[in-house]
């Protein structure tokens, strides 16, 4: 009895001297560590090295862990996620570039459709100018400084308002069997046609009463003197040259003077008329 109680004693002895297990002193500096340790291991107290503490409940362990977590960023990053990012960005930028380029072709399309329709306006501006100046304009002979006659287009500006009128010449030979008047009232003076005698040559020539007469040729008498003769003591010969008279503002006497000097023509051609008819 007495061995057995003494068994019993040291036993009891030992059992009180067995060393309790050491709390767990976690010292990793590392969130993820720490948060994964609190998972695995929930009797687990972060301490310093050198400190020691109860250990807390487990549940209380577990929200301190579960919140750690929260608090942590992703461990692995999503390589879909940085795709599917990637992949916005360059739509993005695709529409961008593309509202540019749209912006930019529309500006074009805007900036031709404008030159265009000035390049259209330019254009009917000089048809509009052509077909005016064909109107009143006309070819007649024009004399020259060396005495030759070329035929060239020469513009009247139009004395009768309105629009309605055009120039012409005609050819007739005299005498031209017309009646001339003017109308002292306008400025310039004008000169009109009063009468064309039936069949005459002005009636052949289809001048009609009522055209304004703008100019004529008409023939006038010179002496020439090359310069040989001058050296040679002469007095040089007389010369006809036929010319174009503007009969705008001159006296009636005139313009019929210079009708009729159609005459002195050495060649006998017929008299130039340009008239100005209504239409």
């Amino acid at each position: 009895t007495k061995k057995k109680t003494l068994l019993k004693a040291k036993t009891m002895v030992d059992s009180s001297r067995r060393p309790t297990p050491p709390l767990r002193a976690i010292t990793s500096t590392s969130p993820w560590c720490l948060a994964l340790i609190l998972l695995i291991i929930p009797n687990a107290v972060l301490l310093p090295a050198s400190a020691f503490s109860i250990r807390p409940p487990p549940t209380q362990t577990n929200n301190n862990a579960i919140q750690l977590l929260h608090q942590l960023p992703p461990l692995f990053s999503s390589k879909k996620d940085d795709t599917d990012n990637l992949l916005e960005k360059a739509r993005k930028l695709r529409q961008e570039v593309s509202a540019i380029e749209s912006s930019k072709a529309e500006l074009q399309q805007k900036k031709d459709a404008k030159e265009q329709k000035r390049q259209a306006e330019e254009e009917e501006a000089r048809v509009r100018q052509g077909e005016l100046r064909m109107r009143y304009s006309v070819e007649v002979p024009i004399l020259k400084d060396m005495g030759e006659e070329v035929m060239e287009r020469v513009d009247f500006p139009p004395r009768l308002k309105g629009g309605k009128s055009r120039i012409l010449a005609v050819q007739a030979p005299l005498p031209l069997g017309l009646v001339l008047g003017q109308d002292i009232t306008s400025t310039p003076i004008l000169t009109t046609v009063d009468e064309v005698s039936p069949d005459s040559n002005g009636d052949l020539a289809q001048i009609k009463q009522g055209d304004i007469v703008r100019a004529v040729t008409a023939c006038q008498t010179t002496m020439e003197t090359p310069t040989w003769q001058l050296l040679a003591g002469g007095i040089g010969q007389p010369k006809t040259k036929r010319f174009i008279y503007s009969v705008d503002g001159r006296p009636l006497e005139e313009v019929l003077d210079a009708v009729g000097s159609n005459r002195m023509d050495v060649n006998g051609r017929d008299v130039w008329l340009v008239l100005e008819r209504m239409d």
